[in-house]
């Protein structure tokens, strides 16, 4: 997994065993207010001793840090599913991360098993997470659902590009992930063209439209 790129790599765990701090439940950013608030904090600081005359919005911090969440969750599991494994642990949150800020952070899982699960986004940890950062910091659900759709893009890319020979199982499985209403009819397709029909809002802590990322609606 890790050849894939480091968005991808995940340590594992048997079941059962003790694992320990500073290893905490991925089930935490959705049943404990205080991580998400204090991840979106960190993050907020983060960017703003990008620019400190101009301390980033609090909305904006949301979008930067729900989208790292979720990239970080949506690649692995994407990855094990194209490699013919289960990603749906992951995708439903049953792991185990640090929290740690620059770069991907670290998850763990236990050894996924060799099956054909299709992963549904309804009612996942994602879905969950996601719901959440829109209604607690007003962000738009456009934003937000734009996000997930610009991470199963990513993640779709770098697959491909790795394990060209892949490419129909990436399809396939990044098909399933888009297939979710809450994401524009737009920024279903999977195509090496992908433009999403939103903005995460980093370019705010610039204040600059040309510091747009490449999937960007804003970009040239």
């Amino acid at each position: 997994m890790a050849l894939l790129g480091p968005f991808f790599a995940v340590r594992t765990h048997r079941a059962g065993d003790p694992v320990d701090a500073p290893w905490r439940p991925l089930s935490t950013l959705v049943d404990d207010p205080d991580s998400v608030e204090s991840r979106v904090r960190r993050t907020r600081e983060a960017l703003s001793g990008m620019e400190p005359e101009h301390p980033v919005e609090v909305r904006v911090a949301a979008s930067v840090t729900h989208l790292g969440l979720v990239a970080r969750v949506l690649a692995p599991a994407l990855g094990l599913a194209v490699l013919g494994h289960d990603g749906s642990a992951l995708l439903e949150g049953r792991a185990w991360w640090q929290d740690v800020l620059g770069g991907p952070y670290p998850l763990s899982v236990e050894p996924p098993s060799a099956a054909a699960t299709p992963l549904v986004v309804a009612g996942s940890w994602v879905s969950t997470v996601s719901t959440t950062m829109s209604s607690r910091y007003a962000v738009s659900p456009r934003v937000i659902w734009g996000n997930v759709a610009s991470a199963v893009h990513s993640a779709a890319r770098m697959v491909a590009a790795a394990r060209p020979e892949l490419g129909p199982a990436v399809t396939a499985v990044a098909e399933q992930l888009l297939d979710d209403p809450r994401i524009d009819p737009d920024e279903r397709p999977v195509t090496p063209a992908f433009r999403r029909r939103s903005c995460c809002l980093l370019y705010r802590v610039s204040g600059s439209r040309a510091a747009v990322c490449g999937d960007c609606v804003l970009g040239p």
